[in-house]
């Protein structure tokens, strides 16, 4: 008996039950405990995961352009670039990679590292024409990139040598018609959108040019002042200075609204060839798996510098129209004009070069 009265047997038993409540207790405490630790870090590894993305951009973007420094599309590059940093807080550089009509850059930022640090020009020549035209590519135009957004679109100017009779589309349709094949017209080459342009401007009017294709736009231009060839498709803002000075005369430009450069120049549209659109736009683009929050972030800084009024000033100088988007907008925008250009080179027997 214990001095309580009770027997041994009762206590040790009743000790026993305790210790067993207690270590139960504590198991159960200490269970919860490593639960919840488990808990809260599976709920920090999206956090980290995110973090860098949070934090970008933490160094300097690279900004691949696939033409030569000084080109038109070089010039959208290097405003928006600017801009672009002003807004980061890091600096933007420009690195140009021309060759192969804008395919040796455009594999370039399509074989980049996908962290957010490479960004790059794409523009009708790079994403449609070849595609369009069959032409081997080491990139897939709409699977290689994330499209981020449209950054300008560019109408060409029909422009003619002053010494040819025609003072207006219908003049020149006219002389084209009773001339079969006399008219010249330039471009860079089969695989040049101001080819494209003028096989367009032919079928829609029911004329014979002839296309005579030069290694580089500048010295079309020299042969079309001189005389030599009669007709150009020409970036409206390469065209503008000859056409102040005289040197040439504008016609038409090739977008669907008329061009701010040119107020008083009508489209072809206008002009008699309704739903005539040949535009060479520019846009940004980034290597394919680049993380989707960098491409939003992205997108809303450039809606932001491109409706900046000096940005647009800027651009407007140069003969460029704004025109932002989402990058759904940019995806559709590449694949249907793909498919415009594809339909016209079969239609009309073009194949790349």
């Amino acid at each position: 008996m214990t001095p309580h009265g009770r027997p041994a047997n009762d206590v040790r038993m009743n000790s026993r039950n305790a210790l067993r409540v207690f270590a139960r207790t504590s198991l159960l405490r200490a269970t919860t405990r490593l639960t919840l630790m488990l808990l809260l870090a599976l709920a920090a590894q999206p956090a980290r995961a995110q973090a860098p993305d949070a934090k970008w951009p933490e160094r300097p973007l690279r900004f691949i352009v696939p033409f030569p420094a000084g080109a038109t599309t070089d010039l959208v590059a290097r405003i928006v670039a600017q801009k672009l940093a002003e807004r980061l807080g890091q600096p933007v550089v420009i690195e140009n990679r021309p060759g192969a009509s804008g395919n040796l850059g455009s594999e370039a930022i399509a074989r980049a590292a996908p962290d957010g640090y490479t960004i790059g020009l794409a523009t009708s020549t790079t994403h449609v024409i070849a595609t369009a035209l069959g032409a081997k590519t080491s990139y897939d135009p709409l699977k290689d990139f994330a499209p981020v957004s449209m950054l300008v679109d560019t109408p060409y100017a029909l422009v003619v040598y002053p010494g040819v009779p025609a003072r207006d589309v219908a003049a020149l349709i006219a002389l084209a018609k009773a001339r079969p094949r006399t008219l010249n017209y330039s471009s860079v080459g089969l695989t040049s959108l101001a080819y494209l342009a003028g096989e367009l401007f032919s079928r829609m009017a029911g004329v014979e040019l002839t296309h005579v294709p030069y290694r580089s736009a500048s010295q079309a231009v020299v042969d079309l002042n001189e005389g030599r060839i009669q007709i150009q498709f020409g970036a409206a803002g390469a065209s503008l200075p000859f056409v102040r000075e005289g040197k040439l005369r504008a016609l038409a430009v090739t977008s669907l609204k008329r061009s701010p450069a040119l107020p008083g120049v009508p489209t072809l549209s206008e002009a008699g060839l309704s739903g005539y659109d040949a535009t060479l736009w520019a846009a940004m683009v980034m290597p394919a798996a680049s993380p989707p929050a960098i491409v939003d972030r992205l997108n809303r800084e450039l809606h932001a510098v491109l409706t900046a009024p000096d940005v647009r000033d800027s651009l407007a100088a140069q003969a460029e129209d704004v025109e932002p988007s989402t990058p759904g907008e940019l995806h559709d925008r590449i694949r249907r004009d793909i498919d415009k250009w594809r339909a016209l080179a079969a239609a009309a027997g073009i194949r790349a070069e």
